[in-house]
């Protein structure tokens, strides 16, 4: 169907639209964390008079940003590496092999999603108490992937099941493994949905405030997020430095939504034309 000029200009409006009403609050972050507090109280939407580095400076001698930064990655990428890891191995199973409580089994991890988690925080808190495991990052992790595989399954599941098992049979006729079929033969053609829920297991887990304000209390564990909190003073502050924090918290997010959107857009539009 072809589109008439006038339906096409309109189109391009609101993409721009749109495009300038998400980036002007990443575009105002950043020129605020060039500026000074006077300017930025005085004059919140002017521009930075000047490439002013000192609230970044101020940042890394005021706060200890290189480990909170450090240990966000080191949670973020773990959950969201055992994410995929056993998402992968469960929604091959429940896909591929049918058994008599298979539907009962998906419909147990899918309510994992239904069930809101911070219900359970007081138990959660005394589980990870009774291991050893407070004020440790791997609390953190352990509860994220908990939280996270329930989507991961239902993404992946769906999936597989638009990939042809005439695949996997020739694979086996060549000799490979179970594991080998998933990892060298079906991960590989999954990427656009292995992209999908890296992307928003990642953000979730990055952005989340919740639980590491319960179970990390130590400066050398807590994650940027929680770090970040304490450049809110009681009856000052300092949004210079602030602003910067956040830039350079929102750097890893961005640069994997770069590298990977083409595949995510690929997943979430997978099975929607055949």
């Amino acid at each position: 169907m072809k589109i008439n000029k006038s339906t096409r200009i309109f189109q391009y409006i609101t993409i721009i639209f749109f495009s300038i009403t998400g980036l002007a609050p990443i575009l105002l972050m950043v020129l605020s964390s060039f500026k000074t507090n006077i300017e930025i109280i005085k004059n919140p939407l002017s521009m930075p008079t000047g490439l002013n580095f000192a609230s970044y400076s101020k940042l890394l001698n005021q706060l200890p940003y290189g480990t909170y930064f450090m240990n966000s990655i080191l949670v973020t990428g773990i959950s969201v590496f055992a994410i995929l890891v056993f998402g992968s191995l469960a929604a091959y199973y429940l896909s591929r092999y049918s058994f008599r409580w298979n539907s009962a089994l998906y419909m147990y991890f899918l309510l994992g999603m239904m069930i809101p988690i911070k219900l359970g925080v007081v138990p959660l808190f005394m589980l990870m108490k009774n291991l050893s495991l407070i004020n440790t990052i791997w609390s953190l992790i352990l509860i994220y992937a908990g939280i996270g595989i329930p989507l991961a399954l239902l993404i992946l599941t769906n999936f597989f099941n638009t990939l042809p098992k005439e695949i996997e049979e020739a694979a086996r006729i060549d000799g490979a493994s179970e594991l080998g079929i998933l990892f060298r033969v079906m991960v590989p053609l999954m990427k656009p949905a292995l992209s999908t829920v890296m992307i928003i297991q990642f953000i979730n887990v990055w952005n989340d405030f919740f639980f590491p304000l319960l179970f990390t209390q130590n400066e050398k564990v807590k994650t940027i997020q929680i770090g970040m909190s304490s450049l809110f003073g009681e009856y000052s502050t300092d949004w210079s430095v602030l602003f910067a924090g956040l830039t350079v918290a929102s750097l890893p997010i961005i640069i994997l939504f770069v590298f990977a959107s083409r595949q995510f857009m690929e997943g979430l539009t997978a099975g929607a034309v055949k």
